[in-house]
């Protein structure tokens, strides 16, 4: 599904309006977070934040660095 929409000028910067079918498909509503990574070509992926992920990442990093013996044994 290709979505389109026009960069536009918004007071003294330029931005986008998010059709009803990318809000759909993103799961979003107005004051949510979007997050752009940057791919191969010039292209965009842009997912909408989970506050969740967040958190769960925060926690998986934690224990990475705790554990990163044991995990690196693990790993051979």
């Amino acid at each position: 599904m290709a979505i389109k929409t026009t960069v536009r000028q918004i007071d003294n910067a330029l931005g986008i309006v998010l059709p009803e079918e990318a809000l759909h498909v993103l799961n979003v509503k107005e004051g949510a977070t979007l997050r752009f990574t940057e791919l191969p070509g010039k292209a965009l992926r842009m997912t909408a934040e989970n506050p969740i992920s967040e958190d769960m990442m925060a926690i998986v990093e934690r224990v990475m660095q705790r554990y990163s013996n044991a995990l690196r044994e693990l790993a051979r």
